[in-house]
This record gives C-alpha cells, structure tokens and sequence, in this order.
C-alpha cells in the first residue's frame, strides 16, 4: 500500500462502516493518511485535538446526532480554511446550497467513485494553497453581472454559491422552464471552474434522433454504418479536460441513458463500431425542463442516472416568479444588443408596466426577443399594445366558459364516459397525418429512384442519415407492399417538396 510521503491527513468523517472502509481503503490507497470518525461529535473533537496535522476533511451530510450540515458550521469556527469535501447519497439543491453558503469546498454524491475521490481531494488541497487573491476572482467576476441572477432570493442564493459550485467537479443538474437561462448559468459556472480555459460543448438531446445523439457523443469507427466513411471522435473526445453541456437530458433515449451512466462512473466508453476503450475527463452539466423524478416513475429515465447527475441541482425559477427582476434584466438586454454607437432607447413608464403585467410564458427568451424588436421599432407604444393583447387572448383562454350538452347521449366512439376527447387525441391525430404523408413523400421519391436511398436523399434534400433514421421511425420497408398505386398523388402538394425531375 503506497503511503503519503508529505504526510497529508484526511479527516473521514461517515457513520456507516463498509463505506467508511471503502473510502479509507480508497484514499490510503492514493497516499494519504486518514482519521476517522462515525459521526459529526467525534469529528469535531477530532480536529479540535490534531487541527494542525489535519489538512482536509470528507464529511457525510446524513449522520445520526448530529449532522454534516451543523458539524460544517462548527468546523468552520475551529478552522476558516480548512477544505471539506462534502458526501450524500440524497443531495437535495438546499442542502447543497446551504453546504456551499457555510464554505463546503466540493461535493461528491454517492457511490463515491474513486477516481472521482482521488480529483476531488486533489483539487481540495490545491485550492487551500493557492493565493487569496486567486481564489476571491471567482466572487469578483460574478458581481459583474448582477442582472442575470437579480434580486430573487433563489437567484441570489445559487449567486452566492456559484465560485464553490464552479469549483467542484461535481455534475450538476439544472432544472427549469424553457428559456429561463439554463445554458447561461452553465456557462457561468464553466467560468469559475479550472477548466475555464479548456473546450465547452453543448448537444442538445431533443433535437436530434438517438442514433445521431449517440454518434455525436462517442464518436465511431470508419464503417461502424452505412455513410460512416472514417473515423469520427465524439463530443466526449473533443471536451475532454474541459465541460460538457446536455440540453434537455430528460428527453434522452432510455438505452443511451446506460451508456452516459458508464461515462459518469468509469470515465470511460467506446466508440460506435470500436473495440478501443476511450478514457476523458470531462464535467458534465446537465439541464433539462422535465420534472425527472416523474419521468424515473413513468419508466422514460433511469433512477441510477439522476441520482449520479443530481449532485448539485440547481432549480431556475421562471420569470413570472421573479417581478423583481425583470426589468432589470430587460435593460440588461437593452444594454447588451444596442449597437454601439447607438442611442439607447428608453423604457417608458407604460412599457414597464406591461412588463411586469404580462406572464411571460417563453420567460428570459421571450423578453430578450421582445427588447431586440424595441431596439429596432423604437415604438413603446406598438409593444405596450402587443403585450396587452397577448395578456387578454391567454385570460379569455383560461376563462372561456365549458360547453354545456343539451341532453345525454350515447358516447361515441373514442368518447370516455361519455365526454369528449381530450386535446391529446386530437394531436395524435394530426401526428399519424403527418406520419402518412410523410411516408407517402418518401416511398414516392424511393420509387422514382428504384430504392437508391442516396439519390432520394438528395430529391428530399435531406441528410442521408436523416432519411435512413425515418426510413426506420415509419417503418417503411415494412409498408412497400401494402401501399396501392397511385396512393402517392397527394404527396406532391405537401409544403416544401419537390417531386423529382422527368
């Protein structure tokens, strides 16, 4: 067993014994002498007798009497600099916020990894001994942008936090509505980090199929499919040592989500079609507008995954939320996207008003849109009209009376208990629509070209692999038989397609 030639000691503090011997076990193995203690009384005690032989501390956050939380604040009176590294199986976003706000240095969840533990208490010890002026940069660069985080006291709170939680390389969930900002605390948080100055990638797992978010985020080997001409490294390649961005987790496909779990945990994978074992180190920050814990419980996310990403969660709450904030953030906006050299335009008392009355259910993006029409109008009165009239059509909406029926009747076909179908039906509807047409467009062009799908791609003015992915949605070599002649006339008048050349 190597030993800790610098003599460097860690606190472990964890009532239970196998995972206080595993990490033991671990970190002896890394070369550092460990103390023990089972719970927060013993630790305190601990460091109070040998507070200059300790040089950090790895504490748990759930312990019978008394727990991380109290025995951090009293560690903190003994000992202002000392790094604590806190472990939880249940980190929920306040306990990790009020973790970091008492000076917690990292956070860790649990199963521990152990190359996870290795880094995190390497980063802890580097971190006490660089320079003051070094580690307050982090708190400086946030104040220079109080706009963005407000007033709201959630807001101010993940502010406060976010030099610590940058720090870490702990993975973090950022949850909430769509265009609250997710990527841009994401962003923040990569600039207090140390990989500031490494690459910052971003996919977003909504926008493509899963074939496609797989190849993207582990590469593959030349002829790994069809078009896979030579070898592509994936996003997980092309970050490592630096930060990686997925947008809109929760819509991942449940087989992909395996894959991402093995990265997280081994650091580890292999390429599409590859034999090669790919080692990165990449921190990863996850977002999503999908209430996870409701997705795990509906089957569509896997538990082990979210409670690996959900470390540090970070909730942003939509704007309606946060009147406080929103006009100082809408001039924030305007100061950001005028020209420069150009006037400013002013908010007038009217505007603001209608700011602060509308309910803005597109939030950040939704105002940044609008303050980049002003800035080109320069029209107050056109955007008070605009949000009014947006305001009343969503009351009308949510105060149109029901439709009352004149008599019962037998329910119809589709009808539940006699009422009508809800609105999902009807969208189901227009889905196999569109799912048809969509088929008759693409076996009409397979047709013409006797099933050379490259060449139809072309006519479709589609990817190939576009074509190859929908092919496979529709099922559509399954349908070759079954569609009649002549089934195909309507395909031509859909928008945006082109019957091929005679």
């Amino acid at each position: 067993m190597q030993r800790a030639e610098t003599g460097t000691t860690i606190l472990l503090v964890e009532d239970d014994m196998e995972v206080r011997r595993y990490l033991e076990m671990a970190l002896k193995c890394h070369g550092y002498l460990v103390e023990t203690a089972q719970d927060g009384e013993e630790a305190v005690a601990c460091l109070r007798e040998s507070r200059s032989r300790i040089s950090a501390v790895l504490l748990d956050i759930m312990m019978p009497r008394k727990d991380g939380l109290d025995t951090l604040r009293e560690i903190r009176q003994i000992d202002q600099d000392i790094p604590v590294i806190m472990i939880s199986g249940a980190a929920s976003p306040l306990n990790v916020v009020e973790a970091m706000k008492l000076g917690a240095t990292d956070f860790l969840g649990k199963p521990v990894n152990n190359e996870d533990l290795r880094k995190a208490v390497r980063r802890a010890l580097e971190k006490k001994e660089a320079p003051a002026q070094e580690r307050s940069n982090a708190a400086s660069v946030i104040e220079s942008k109080p706009a963005i985080f407000g007033m709201n006291s959630y807001m101010k709170e993940i502010q406060s936090v976010l030099p610590q939680i940058g720090w870490s390389d702990a993975p973090v969930l950022i949850q909430g509505e769509t265009g609250v900002g997710k990527e841009v605390l994401a962003r923040e948080l990569r600039v207090h980090s140390p990989r500031a100055n490494k690459p910052f990638l971003k996919l977003n797992c909504a926008a493509l199929p899963s074939e496609l978010v797989e190849s993207e985020l582990f590469g593959y080997e030349r002829g790994a499919f069809t078009g896979a001409f030579q070898k592509k490294p994936g996003m997980f390649e092309m970050a490592n040592e630096g930060t990686i961005m997925l947008d809109e987790i929760g819509d991942m496909d449940y087989k992909l989500q395996a894959k991402l779990l093995q990265v997280l945990q081994d650091h580890e994978f292999q390429r599409l079609g590859g034999k090669e074992t790919v080692r990165v180190d990449v921190r990863v920050i996850a977002a999503t507008h999908c209430d996870l814990e409701r997705a795990i419980e509906e089957g569509r996310f896997r538990a082990d995954l979210y409670y690996r990403l959900n470390v540090i969660n970070l909730r942003i709450p939509p704007l309606r939320e946060r009147g406080e904030d929103i006009i100082a953030i809408a001039e924030f906006l305007l100061k950001k996207h005028t020209p420069s050299g150009a006037a400013i335009p002013v908010f007038t008392r009217p505007l603001k008003e209608a700011l602060l009355s509308y309910n803005w259910p597109g939030n950040i993006r939704e105002l940044e849109n609008l303050v980049r029409r002003f800035i080109i109008l320069r029209n107050p009165e056109t955007l008070v009209r605009e949000l009014q009239a947006k305001t009343a059509s969503r009351t009308s909406v949510t105060t149109r009376p029901s439709i009352q029926m004149e008599a019962p009747r037998e329910p119809e076909r589709g009808h539940i208990n006699g009422e009508p179908p809800a609105a999902i039906s009807i969208l189901e509807r227009v889905t196999k629509a569109k799912e048809r047409a969509e088929t008759e467009a693409i076996l009409e062009v397979l047709n013409s070209t006797r099933w050379n799908r490259k060449e139809a791609a072309v006519l479709l003015n589609i990817d190939y692999k576009a074509l190859l992915y929908k092919m496979k949605k529709l099922s559509i070599e399954d349908k070759i038989a079954s569609v009649p002649a002549g089934s195909f006339s309507s395909a031509s008048n859909l928008p945006g397609f082109h019957s091929p050349a005679k």
